[in-house]
């Protein structure tokens, strides 16, 4: 089943170039079913970009979802035009009397800032308030999963001495979870962060547990034990070149950045990266639509 998307959502092409199944909402207004209302608040420079990346993942099941693109007002976006977000965002006030099944808060390059110093600290923290009650299950990534933990759990994050910045093996604590229905043994997956949560400080919350961690890259997947949130610090949205793209602009901007881990085919950065990470990409987004969204969500949902 489709994502229902803006007729004129630049994603759209790039999606249907790559066979990705999407549907305009000319047409999805004709079928006679409710689709999952998912919002993405979209804290990422390159709007565009994320936004591709995260309707790509929600495209593969077979649910028919509405996507509703969310920005912070407290911040005005460099690297987006105003135009865009005039014609396919809406902001908090937008929204803020209805209800969504899904969220999803995506990582923002911010992480070394302390989070009250963050320009819409005060707004995002609203928005997580209001997604307690409003919202059936959202799921955070990277620093939006930081940004939430401190919120929720007080659990702070923690300056690496360099960059997370790679491919890294990953295991699975509980096969049974739901959330990582599927996945293998041992998958991959990509990140990109200079701070960490302590695997200790999840544990430790009577409300939390822990899904899935990394012996190098740490704590991966955590989540509430009532569903309503889920925290995954890497990108397994991230297509295939999207680390060398980083790469390439930590380098421009004269940062002194390793190579990625086990990205380019033998450390060359001129060699093509593989995408090793898709399957287990889809199903992530996949499952948590599926046991934390779909099969939890009310049919009215107002």
């Amino acid at each position: 089943m489709p994502v229902n998307i803006p007729d004129t959502l630049p994603a759209s092409e790039v999606l249907k170039k790559e066979n990705v199944f999407v549907m305009h909402q000319s047409r999805a207004i004709t079928q006679d079913i409710r689709p999952l209302r998912i919002g993405i608040l979209n804290l990422m420079p390159l709007k565009e970009t994320t936004e591709t990346h995260l309707i790509r993942m929600l495209s593969n099941t077979p649910l028919q979802v509405e996507i509703v693109l969310l920005y912070t007002k407290t911040h005005t976006p460099k690297h987006t035009s105003i135009e865009h977000l005039q014609s396919f965002y809406k902001s908090f006030d937008d929204i803020e009397h209805k209800k969504l099944d899904g969220l999803i808060i995506t990582g923002a390059p911010i992480e070394r800032l302390p989070f009250e110093q963050v320009l819409y600290w005060n707004e995002l923290t609203k928005i997580l308030d209001w997604a307690d009650s409003h919202v059936t299950s959202t799921l955070h990534i990277c620093w939006g999963a930081q940004a939430a933990l401190y919120h929720y759990y007080g659990i702070q994050k923690f300056e690496l001495a360099e960059k997370l910045f790679g491919i890294f093996t990953h295991t699975v604590h509980d096969k049974t979870e739901p959330l990582v229905r599927g996945f293998d043994d041992e998958f991959l997956a990509p990140h990109s962060r200079f701070t960490y949560t302590r695997r200790e400080d999840i544990i430790a919350c009577k409300d939390l547990f822990l899904v899935s961690e990394s012996q190098e890259a740490g704590v991966y997947i955590a989540a509430s034990k009532n569903k309503k949130h889920v925290f995954v610090t890497g990108h397994s949205e991230y297509d295939p070149l999207t680390l060398r793209e980083e790469y390439v602009r930590d380098l421009q901007k004269g940062e002194n950045i390793a190579i990625p881990k086990n990205y380019f085919p033998h450390d060359n950065p001129k060699q093509t990266p593989k995408h090793r990470w898709k399957s287990h990409g889809n199903l992530l987004f996949g499952n948590w639509l599926n046991y934390y969204v779909y099969q939890e969500t009310p049919f009215k949902l107002e």
